[in-house]
């Protein structure tokens, strides 16, 4: 059920038929640097009819739910993480991707006909990297989503919407007094300032530092 003043009163449910094929392979080494390896691969094709597609209208607190007829998606999903241990220090990176082509075949007449519905890009990833030194723990990350195309789904210049990435660092303390737990964080998130938008013309926050503290009764 959406209301009136911000959905889509006569929205439909989405039914999707999905398909998937993919293998796993994790194994542990006796091995004092390399220690562990796993790797994930899943390939599928979903046939959805009636796909919700959901974007801001004029507001990010007003948003347009739609319906698309017949959506085809075909993707593949890659997960890959490895842990290290380099005397004291324990490395943990974490790399995944996604390559996703979602195209509109409702109707062979629309002039979006077999276009990449909105704001799905072909191509996305992240690369994490954890790394803990005895009460210290580190983190790195970064992301990046591709080219895409905005909410009028004609795949034209004019409804472009630019790729965008983001790197963020973490460092993380434990403190313990007695029997009591104390955690403190400093995070600075996009690191590099850089411009960027989730959905077009609501730019997001450039760089920002957050402190958090924690304390464990």
């Amino acid at each position: 059920l959406y209301y009136t003043n911000i959905g889509n009163t006569y929205l439909k449910p989405e039914y999707t038929m999905q398909y998937d094929i993919g293998f796993t392979y994790h194994k542990n080494f006796k091995n004092d640097v390399f220690q562990e390896f796993y790797l994930k691969v899943d390939g599928y094709y979903n046939e959805v009819q009636d796909k919700i597609v959901a974007a801001p209208n004029g507001s990010m607190f007003r948003w347009l739910m739609m319906n698309l007829g017949r959506v085809e998606i075909r993707g593949v999903d890659v997960n890959l993480q490895s842990t290290f241990k380099i005397g004291n220090v324990k490395l943990r990176p974490l790399v995944s991707y996604t390559y996703q082509k979602a195209q509109d075949v409702s109707d062979p007449e629309d002039t979006f006909y077999k276009n990449q519905i909105p704001y799905t890009p072909w191509h996305s990833g992240t690369f994490t990297m954890m790394a803990d030194y005895k009460d210290w723990s580190f983190n790195y990350s970064a992301m990046y989503v591709g080219e895409r195309y905005d909410v009028n789904q004609d795949n034209i210049q004019y409804n472009y919407v630019q790729p965008w990435y983001t790197h963020d660092l973490s460092v993380q303390k434990i403190f313990r007094w007695k029997h009591h737990q104390f955690k403190a964080s400093l995070e600075m998130n996009n690191i590099f300032n850089q411009y960027y938008d989730v959905v077009i013309n609501f730019p997001m926050p450039g760089r920002s530092f957050r402190l958090i503290l924690n304390y464990t009764l």
